[in-house]
């Protein structure tokens, strides 16, 4: 009876050590990065969002060493719904991909992040920017990492509203994520003692900005909101400037990249406000991360990029922590988890899918202010993860109870 006790043991013991190196499907986590290889948000995304994936898989199998293999396959998704959605279906479907990362630009994210949940798969955000993604679109299998439309507009708008610019004029992205920038600045304005003489809506992506902006200049409003990203963005400063538009009447990037301060150089941006959730000069953690960066792409990273390497790492190490890459275990563990790493310390993925940390109110250097290549801003304010994001309170996410 002992010795058949012992056998089962035994038996049991080799079932479960098979099972626990089964619980990793196929030996293999693989990670899909779905991005802008070509378009408008290239620059913001695109390659260096590939090459930050790949430096947080080296450094994780470097560092952490576990018993399975870490694959990377990537994608440019033109900045199409359908197309990226057709591409994480194939994914998830034939080629055993795990997690859909990335996803720069709110229609993909919205698009994806409905096939992962239809599959079972994880959807790591880090360039998408409405709050849909989070409110009346969340689910239980995506993360929303890097920033969003009510955080940006919460630091830029609030700041230019309170320091003088009360009369504004919205240039607008003609898609899901220029009309939640606009609707998510129009609220902060207002609260803080502004008024919205108008806005005119430019089609995605654009390229000739003059009609739209002669309306915003024609509203004699005295802030003119650039509730774009991107090319975009880069192409109405630019074009502001032709027109004499700037310096009478002052622009408002609401979302802005320190690549585009970079395109566009310091003598056109200088004294402007923009808030981003990770900058490259901020401390000894994000220049060191940046400068092995830096040795890759030749540029510092955008606050997507550092946030892509960030979500990835922490997507592995709970993926690790289990031995096992099941979706809902894995959601759960990254949950539980505080995300302290050079891009956020003391960070919380919420209920909604949201993952809160600090965000920063920046102002882009007067070129003699700027010592050295990329020294473009100065950190006026650090803005506390639970100001930064929309509250639990006015959410519209599905997954949360309200008391």
């Amino acid at each position: 009876m002992k010795l058949k006790t012992l056998t089962s043991c035994i038996a049991l013991g080799l079932a479960a050590a098979g099972a626990a190196h089964a619980q990793v499907s196929d030996g293999v986590v693989k990670i899909g990065v779905l991005t802008d290889l070509s378009g408008v948000y290239s620059d913001v995304a695109g390659k260096g969002a590939v090459v930050a994936t790949q430096m947080a898989i080296d450094d994780f199998l470097a560092k952490e060493k576990p018993a399975f293999k870490v694959e990377m396959v990537s994608a440019d998704h033109q900045n199409k719904g359908d197309i990226a959605a057709n591409k994480a279906r194939e994914w998830f479907e034939r080629d055993k991909v795990d997690v859909a990362s990335e996803l720069v630009t709110t229609s993909v994210a919205l698009a994806v992040q409905k096939i992962a949940k239809e599959k079972n798969k994880i959807a790591l955000v880090s360039g998408a920017a409405s709050t849909r993604v989070t409110n009346e679109d969340c689910n239980d299998v995506t993360v929303h990492w890097t920033y969003d439309t009510y955080a940006v507009a919460n630091g830029t708008a609030k700041a230019v509203t309170k320091g003088g610019g009360k009369k504004w004029f919205f240039l607008t992205a003609d898609y899901a994520f220029g009309h939640s920038l606009e609707k998510d600045a129009t609220d902060v304005v207002k609260a803080n003692g502004g008024e919205v003489l108008g806005s005119v809506r430019h089609p995605f992506p654009g390229s000739d900005f003059s009609s739209f902006l002669l309306k915003a200049q024609s509203s004699g409003a005295q802030i003119i909101g650039l509730a774009n990203a991107g090319g975009d963005t880069i192409n109405s400063i630019k074009q502001a400037a032709e027109f004499g538009i700037t310096p009478k009447q002052s622009l408002a990037g609401l979302l802005m990249f320190i690549t585009d301060i970079h395109s566009l150089g310091l003598k056109t941006t200088q004294s402007m406000y923009l808030t981003e959730g990770f900058y490259w000069d901020l401390n000894a953690e994000t220049r060191d991360w940046s400068k092995r960066y830096f040795a890759q792409m030749k540029k510092m990273p955008t606050m997507v990029q550092a946030g892509q390497y960030s979500s990835v790492m922490h997507y592995l190490k709970a993926v690790k922590a289990l031995g096992n890459d099941d979706t809902a275990k894995v959601m759960a563990q990254m949950k539980k988890t505080p995300i302290n790493d050079f891009f956020a310390k003391n960070g919380t993925i919420r209920d909604d899918g949201r993952m809160v940390h600090d965000m920063y109110l920046l102002q882009v250097k007067k070129p003699g202010e700027s010592t050295t290549p990329w020294d473009y801003y100065n950190v006026r304010a650090t803005i506390p993860a639970a100001e930064a994001f929309q509250p639990l309170s006015a959410s519209k996410c599905a997954l949360i109870t309200k008391k």
